[in-house]
C-alpha cells in the first residue's frame, strides 16, 4: 500500500474491523469507517484523526443497495478514488439446530454477511475497475471451510463469502483489480463471547486451537493491511487462513 490510499471499511465500529480502521491509519492511508451506528462510528472518526490520519465515518447498513450505492459514492466524492475495501460487516446470528432453523434466521444471516459482501463488492467494483486498480478484503471465518453443530447458518454464509469472493476474482483480475478473503479463526471479540456465551465455553473452544489462545483484533488486521497492499500484488482469489493451526489437522 502506498501512502494516502484511500480505504472503506464496512463493519468498521467493532472487533476486527475497528482494529483494522487504525492499522491502516497508522501506514498512512485516508479511512472511511462505516457501519449502522452514527454516535459509535463519529467517535471512532475522531480518534482516527487523533492518531494523525484522514478519517471520516459514513453511515450505512449493508443490507440495502441504495446505501451501499450512496457509501462508494460518498468516498469517491471526498476523497476522489477508492484503492483499498475491506468488508468486514458480519453478524452469527442464533445458535440454533438446523430442524429449528427459520426463514426469518436464515434472513438475518445471509442479509448481513452474504448479500452484504455481494453488494458491497458490486459497488466498490464499480469504482476500481473504472480506475484500473483496488484490492478488496471480505472476512469470513475457519468456518468456511468447516462445518459447526448449531452455527449451520453462519457457517454456510461463509462458505458462500468464500465462493462469492474466489467469482469476484476472476471477474476482476482482466481490470487490475484483486479481491481476497482473509479468514480468522477465533479472535478476542464480543462477538466470540456471543458464541460461547461462557467463560467454561470461550475455554473449551480455545483449548481446539493448538496455539492454545484467541487471536487478537491487531494480529488480523495486520493481516488484512498485508493482503490488501502490493506486497500480495499477485495474490487474488486467495483465502488466507489466520486460526492458531485449528485447520491445520
Amino acid at each position: 500500500m502506498t501512502k494516502q490510499s484511500v480505504v472503506l471499511i464496512t463493519g468498521a465500529l467493532t472487533g476486527i474491523g475497528r482494529a483494522t480502521a487504525f492499522a491502516f491509519a497508522r501506514d498512512g492511508a485516508s479511512v472511511v469507517v462505516s457501519g449502522r451506528r452514527i454516535e459509535e462510528g463519529l467517535q471512532l472518526a475522531e480518534e482516527l484523526r487523533a492518531t494523525g490520519a484522514q478519517a471520516e465515518f459514513v453511515q450505512s447498513d449493508v443490507r440495502f443497495e441504495n446505501e451501499v450505492s450512496k457509501l462508494v459514492d460518498d468516498v469517491v466524492a471526498r476523497f476522489g478514488r477508492l484503492d483499498i475495501a475491506v468488508n468486514a460487516a458480519g453478524t452469527e446470528g442464533e445458535t440454533t439446530p438446523v430442524l429449528e432453523q427459520t426463514p426469518e434466521r436464515y434472513n438475518a444471516v445471509f442479509d448481513t454477511n452474504v448479500l452484504g459482501t455481494l453488494l458491497a463488492m458490486k459497488h466498490e467494483l464499480r469504482v476500481m475497475t473504472a480506475q484500473g486498480s483496488g484490492s478488496i478484503v471480505n472476512i469470513s471465518s475457519t468456518m468456511g471451510v468447516r462445518g459447526a453443530a448449531g452455527l449451520s447458518l453462519y457457517v454456510a454464509s461463509k462458505h458462500a463469502v468464500e465462493g462469492l469472493t474466489k467469482s469476484a476474482a476472476l471477474e476482476a483480475a482482466a481490470f487490475g483489480v484483486r479481491v481476497n478473503v482473509v479468514a480468522p479463526g477465533p479472535v478476542e471479540t464480543a462477538m466470540l463471547n456471543r458464541l460461547t456465551a461462557s467463560a467454561e465455553r470461550k475455554a473449551g473452544m480455545l483449548a481446539t486451537v493448538p496455539l492454545k489462545r484467541a487471536g487478537r483484533p491487531e494480529e488480523i488486521a495486520e493481516a488484512i493491511v498485508f493482503v490488501a497492499s502490493e506486497k500480495a500484488s499477485f495474490m487474488t482469489g486467495e483465502i488466507l487462513r489466520i486460526n492458531g493451526g485449528r485447520t491445520a489437522a
